[in-house]
């Protein structure tokens, strides 16, 4: 058994894909029309048939209130592993990406966590 697809809810899918793939650096593999929405997948170029994180809209009745409390205790709803958070950070920031933190040394790790514009904190990680 292995991680095929992840997703993710955003408040608006074309942002959404504007954000992930031209400022985060991902790749398009799926967009396919489906009724009111589409199905969307990005996927890393370094893996292009690696895991999948679906842009799902943010429909449900449900998603809303939880990605909200989310934002507002400051717990980003996943993570993105990179090489150096640093360098990333230095590199979204210059695209205008606004951090809610900045890169921190924890023990063996340092993190840093970015707004998506599309409802969801996003955190990055380096081991």
């Amino acid at each position: 058994m292995k991680i095929a697809m992840t997703s993710i809810h955003v408040d608006d899918q074309d942002k959404a894909l504007r954000f992930y793939t031209d400022v985060l650096g991902f790749a398009l593999k799926h967009d396919v029309p489906m009724g009111e929405h589409r199905w969307i997948t990005v996927v890393s170029p370094e893996a292009p048939d690696g895991v999948e994180l679906v842009l799902e809209p943010n429909g449900h009745p449900a998603v809303r209130p939880y990605t909200e409390a989310l934002v507002a205790d400051g717990i980003p709803f996943t993570a993105f592993a990179v090489d150096d958070v640093q360098a990333e950070y230095a590199r979204l920031t210059a695209k205008g990406v606004v951090f809610t933190q900045p890169p921190v040394a924890m023990g063996p790790v340092t993190t840093a966590v970015l707004d998506d514009t599309c409802g969801n904190l996003i955190q990055l990680v380096a081991v």
